[in-house]
């Protein structure tokens, strides 16, 4: 009988090793659109409310404005984002989607989509454990860490 060692039985390594097996995952679907991993998150939530601010696209993503600028920046260099000062606040700024990312929004999820079906994750066990670590993340959350 095969034994677990302590570190296979932690969940947290699990969850871990999950993390980083679904960021190469994404990598490589990404790479023919010239995206990575964080910079596809960005545009998944200017793609569900387009105009946001910066701070509330770094809130939803629990993101700094330190490590949001340079990923915000590089999507406005490749032609996707544009930024513009809040008529309201002369400190924030509202960040939207070009038409460029705009047309690219389907071409992508296809891409993303075709992956996870050929991985065979599309499933009920997809959900469970989607609903699982939505209810561990609030947790954490609630924890205040």
């Amino acid at each position: 009988m095969d034994r677990l060692s302590k570190l296979d039985q932690q969940l947290c390594f699990e969850v871990y090793k999950a993390s980083s097996n679904f960021t190469k995952m994404y990598a490589r679907v990404l790479e023919p659109f010239n995206l990575t991993f964080t910079q596809y998150l960005v545009l998944l939530v200017l793609w569900e409310e387009d105009h946001l601010l910066m701070k509330d696209i770094g809130e939803r993503l629990g993101l700094g404005t330190g490590t949001l600028n340079p990923i915000i920046n590089r999507l406005m260099e490749r032609g996707r984002l544009v930024k513009e000062q809040s008529p309201g606040d002369k400190r924030a700024f509202i960040i939207s989607l070009t038409e460029k990312a705009k047309s690219e929004h389907q071409p992508i999820e296809q891409a993303v989509a075709e992956k996870l079906i050929d991985c065979n994750f599309i499933d009920v066990n997809a959900i469970t454990l989607m609903k699982n670590l939505k209810e561990l993340n609030a947790f954490f959350s609630e924890m205040d860490l």
